[in-house]
């Protein structure tokens, strides 16, 4: 068997865990590992990023061990889901892409901005970044 997808998700967000658990609930045994990146910051070097940058967007590491973000990221998800594979199909057409692309930009960027662990993060990326 291929190594798990690794979903890097922001578990202290209501709306993502809820998404997330769904998402946990019909997944085929074995293939994803669930990294709760805001509870666990240890699992963004994986990524190579500050706990910061992995919540701003979702982060997917495949199975070959390529990183996606955004809508990428949810479509390598979708693929492996069981009956969602036709969402991953819609999210990749190019016009398609591209708008639902920005959509999350935009919604990402506000859910980032009115999370307060998020903020914390950010200021402590900060504060680290000015040391």
């Amino acid at each position: 068997m291929s190594e798990p997808i690794t979903v890097y998700y922001d578990g202290l967000c209501g709306l993502c865990s809820k998404e997330i658990n769904h998402y946990r609930k019909i997944a085929p045994a074995g293939r994803f590992d669930w990294a709760d990146i805001a509870t666990d910051a240890t699992r963004c070097s994986e990524l190579g990023v500050s706990q910061a940058r992995a919540l701003e967007v979702i982060h997917v590491r495949d199975s070959d061990g390529t990183v996606y973000t955004g809508v990428a990221a949810f479509a390598v998800m979708w693929e492996a889901l069981p009956r969602w594979g036709w969402l991953a199909v819609v999210a990749r057409l190019p016009l398609m892409r591209q708008f639902a692309e920005w959509l999350y930009r935009q919604f990402a960027r506000w859910r980032f901005n009115r999370l307060g662990h998020c903020q914390l993060a950010a200021a402590d990326e900060r504060r680290s970044d000015g040391a």
